[in-house]
């Protein structure tokens, strides 16, 4: 696998990725890969996205969780998980800081909060490889229990 994560890789991914970050999503559609670019913020080992549970995307992760995703020199492979509707209250504190990430889109017609598919996704990182000032980090997510 790679390393756990440290303060030194624990900083770029959040400089990076906490924040709105255009990420590629890759998951299994059957046996063929499918790929999309999601809007997305890092926090403490996942990427979280907005979306909606009846998407392509949400059916292929409901048939087979395992993803990967790739950005501004970070890939990894993941578990791709629904966390229910953006409402629930159980979401309430990560949803208050997605929706200020998210703010330059969020609130113009994007996303509709009242519908009931609307939904959270977690993508619980495995491994991954960070290169950053000339340096390459292989990561091991899994080590930091998340």
């Amino acid at each position: 696998m790679g390393n756990g994560l440290n303060a030194k890789t624990r900083a770029i991914l959040t400089e990076r990725f906490g924040r709105d970050t255009l990420l590629a999503l890759a998951t299994l559609d059957g046996d063929r890969p499918a790929v999309r670019t999601v809007d997305s913020y890092y926090l403490n080992g996942s990427f979280y996205t907005v979306t909606s549970a009846l998407s392509g995307k949400m059916q292929q992760i409901a048939a087979n969780p395992a993803v990967a995703v790739c950005g501004e020199w970070f890939t990894a492979h993941g578990v791709g998980q629904n966390l229910g509707h953006v409402r629930d209250e159980k979401n309430a504190p990560l949803m208050a800081t997605l929706r200020e990430a998210f703010a330059a889109w969020y609130g113009n017609g994007h996303v509709d909060e009242s519908d009931p598919h609307t939904c959270l996704l977690r993508i619980r990182l495995q491994d991954g490889v960070l290169m950053a000032h000339g340096e390459r980090f292989a990561l091991d997510f899994t080590a930091e229990g998340t």
